[in-house]
C-alpha cells in the first residue's frame, strides 16, 4: 500500500511539474517556431537590430563586471562575519527584486540625473547616465545584483572557513587565504550568479526605459515596434533576442555545472 500511494504522489507531482514546465516552454516554443526563418534574417540585418541587440549584451556584461568587483566583497562579510545590522542588510540586497522596475529607474534618475549631487559630480568627469549607455549599466546592475550576491554568498558559505584558519596558521594574509582559498572554491556559485545577473540585466525594461530610452537596447527597441507597428513587426526582433540569450545563457551554464560534476 505504502508503494502504491508512494507512486501516486510522485505522479501526481510529475504531472504537475508538467504542467509548470509547458507553461514557461510554449510561449516561448511557439513564438520561436512559428517564425519565418526568411523575415528573421532580414530582420537581422538590420542595423537597428543587431545594434540594439550588441547594445543589450555588452551592457549587461557591463554591469555584471561592476556587480562582480562591488559585489562579491560584500557577499564574502555577509557569509563571514557576523556584526550588528547584518540581517538589515542581507534585506536591503534584495530590495531591487521586489521593487517596480518603472519606481527603481525614478529613484535611479533622482539620484544619478545631471541636477543630482552624484549626478553633478560624474558629470564633472564627463559621465553621463541620462540617456547614455552608463545609464543603461546601472539600470541593469541595479535590477540585477540581488542575484549574484546571493548566489556568490552562498558559495563562500559552502567553503569551510577552517580551511581559511589553516592558511592563516601558515602565514597567510587574509587576503591571501581568500584570493587562494575561499574564491577559487567557491568560483561555481560566482559563475551561476554572474550569468543569472547577466540574463537578468538583459531582460530588463522599465529601469532602462526611465533613464534611457535612447540609445535602444533590445526590449525597449521591441515594445517601440509593437506600440508603433504590431506584433507582427516586433516578433521578429523578440525571437532573436530570445534566441541569442537563450544560446549564451546554456553555453555558460553548461560550463558552470560541468566544472561542478568535476
Amino acid at each position: 500500500m505504502t508503494e502504491i500511494f508512494r507512486h501516486k504522489f510522485t505522479f501526481t507531482f510529475a504531472v504537475l511539474g508538467l504542467v509548470m514546465l509547458l507553461f514557461i516552454i510554449w510561449p516561448l516554443a511557439n513564438m520561436i517556431f512559428s517564425s519565418d526563418p526568411g523575415t528573421l534574417w532580414d530582420t537581422l540585418v538590420e542595423d537597428e537590430v543587431r545594434e540594439a541587440i550588441w547594445l543589450t549584451i555588452y551592457a549587461s556584461l557591463f554591469a555584471t563586471v561592476f556587480g562582480l568587483l562591488f559585489g562579491v566583497p560584500l557577499a564574502y562579510l555577509l557569509a563571514r562575519r557576523n556584526f550588528p545590522g547584518k540581517k538589515i542588510i542581507e534585506g536591503i540586497v534584495d530590495v531591487p527584486i521586489v521593487v517596480p522596475h518603472v519606481a527603481a529607474g525614478i529613484a535611479l534618475l533622482f539620484v544619478f540625473g545631471r541636477n543630482s549631487f552624484l549626478g553633478e559630480i560624474f558629470h564633472v568627469m564627463h559621465i553621463d547616465f541620462v540617456g547614455e549607455i552608463a545609464g543603461i549599466i546601472i539600470a541593469m546592475m541595479f535590477v540585477s545584483i540581488p542575484f549574484l550576491i546571493d548566489a556568490t554568498k552562498e558559495g563562500f558559505k559552502s567553503v569551510d572557513p577552517r580551511l581559511e584558519k589553516v592558511a592563516r596558521t601558515l602565514g597567510a594574509s587574509p587576503a591571501q587565504a581568500f584570493f587562494r582559498i575561499s574564491l577559487p572554491l567557491a568560483w561555481r556559485s560566482i559563475l551561476s550568479g554572474s550569468v543569472m545577473m547577466w540574463a537578468r540585466g538583459i531582460s530588463e525594461f522599465g529601469a532602462v526605459l526611465v533613464l534611457t530610452y535612447h540609445p535602444r537596447i533590445a526590449s525597449i527597441l521591441v515594445y517601440e515596434r509593437f506600440e508603433s507597428y504590431g506584433l507582427n513587426w516586433s516578433r521578429p526582433v523578440a525571437v532573436l533576442l530570445i534566441l541569442v540569450c537563450l544560446t549564451v545563457f546554456v553555453v555558460l551554464r553548461y560550463i558552470s555545472q560541468g566544472g561542478q560534476r568535476k
